[in-house]
This record gives structure tokens, sequence and C-alpha cells, in this order.
């Protein structure tokens, strides 16, 4: 259970960041901005990362590079995927959910920082 917990505060640490760049920076950036923005907000609480994480893809027990990264992984436990679209697409869901099954992580964030209120704007995923 309180492995549940810790990962609940991480969730909602990682949603607050997200919500403080929205709010200084609002929609209408492109998605490398939010992704630099939100990389300083984890760094200033201390919440471990990496930025653009490499994902080989797993092929008949060999790793090939091809070119997919994630986002933001935070704390080796939770991937988030951003983008600043009008509007997210099924492709988008299926990309995050790919790289989920790809990196054997259970939980992802989805955010679009292209919407008026943040919130609207965040979609969880869970394996």
């Amino acid at each position: 259970m309180k492995g549940n917990i810790e990962f609940e505060a991480l969730s909602k640490a990682v949603i607050g960041c997200a919500i403080e760049v929205h709010r200084e920076l609002g929609p209408g950036l492109l998605e490398s901005a939010y992704e630099q923005c939100l990389a300083h907000e984890l760094r200033l609480k201390g919440i471990p990362f990496e930025l653009q994480k490499v994902m080989p893809v797993e092929y008949k027990g060999v790793l090939i590079d091809c070119g997919y990264r994630l986002d933001l992984l935070v704390d080796r436990r939770l991937i988030i995927e951003l983008k600043a679209v009008s509007a997210v697409e099924p492709i988008h869901e299926a990309q995050i959910l790919t790289y989920l099954k790809l990196a054997k992580i259970k939980t992802g964030l989805l955010i679009n920082f292209n919407v008026p209120l943040l919130k609207d704007g965040i979609k969880r995923f869970v394996l």
C-alpha cells in the first residue's frame, strides 16, 4: 500500500509542475518549450527524471534503436508524454501505450498543453 501512496504523491507532484508551467506560459507554444520548462520545474522540486530517454524496441532478443524517445521518464516509474496539439488523437494514445509496453512501466500521463485549462489536457494510462 505504501508504494501506491508514494506513487500517487509522485503523480500529483508531476501534475502540479505541469500546471505551473501551463499557468506561466499558457497554450500555444511548441511541445519542446513545454518539455524544457517542465524539466526545469521537476528539477526545482527535486523530482528525479530522465529527459528524451532512448526507448529501444526489443525484437527476438535484440534491442534495436528505432529512434523512439520518451519525453520524460520520472523516477524510473512514470512515463510523461507531452503534446501541444489542438486535439489528442487515437495515435497519441497508442503512442503512450506502446511506450509503456516497451519500457515495462505500468503508468503514464499524456499531457496536452494546448488547452485553456490544463486539467482538461491530462489523461492517465495504466497497463
